[in-house]
């Protein structure tokens, strides 16, 4: 068995961070895990991505997915979701921030942020989970918890790796202090994708 998993944002979003708490939750499941990161012009809100890919099978696994394979793509910005939707498998799961960060490019009057998003991400995804991070990061006093909600229902997409390896993982990334409200935001994910 190998899982592929591919997140995307926009530099400052935390797509780095939540790959590292997919990395160290899978190795904490026992899996072979290998990663990749694109920062992109990450330092001016451009395109980031980052791959995470876990085994349970021997031997050397690439760290990145070819395209077309990915079981589960992760995107904290909407159409940055719509990008690289083509990277996921048929039958593959699609999890979603509804947060628009508008480029430079749109503001400038060159371009212009499509006002169909969600009529786009239906028609491109069989398996659409589409949450608010933002606004459920704001009732909890931090915006910043939004990648950690995010990640909370990816998680729910990827049952190899049990609700005590996903703390681990978690409490390995976490700066002293930020323990207890970022596993609350997790928790928030995990939970509402049950639902879904």
């Amino acid at each position: 068995m190998i899982k592929s998993i591919l997140l995307t944002g926009v530099g400052g979003q935390g797509v780095l961070f939540s790959a590292g708490i997919i990395a160290s939750a899978a190795e904490s499941a026992g899996y072979n895990v290998t990663t990749n990161e694109i920062h992109g012009m990450a330092q001016r809100g451009g395109s980031v991505t980052a791959q995470v890919r876990f085994s349970d099978e021997e031997g050397e696994l690439s760290p990145l997915a070819l395209v077309g394979t990915v079981d589960v793509l992760a995107s904290m910005e909407q159409i940055e979701a719509l990008r690289y939707a083509h990277w996921l498998k048929k039958g593959g799961a699609a999890v979603v921030a509804k947060t628009a960060v508008i480029p430079v490019t749109v503001t400038n009057g060159e371009c212009s942020y499509p006002n169909d998003v969600e009529e786009r991400l239906n028609q491109v995804f069989d398996h659409l989970v589409w949450l608010d991070c933002v606004e459920q990061a704001l009732k909890m006093g931090n915006a910043r918890l939004s990648n950690t909600i995010l990640t909370g229902a990816m998680a729910k997409e990827l049952p190899e790796i049990g609700i005590e390896h996903w703390r681990k993982g978690l409490l390995a990334k976490l700066k002293p202090g930020m323990e207890e409200m970022n596993l609350q935001a997790f928790m928030k994910g995990y939970e509402q994708c049950s639902n879904i």
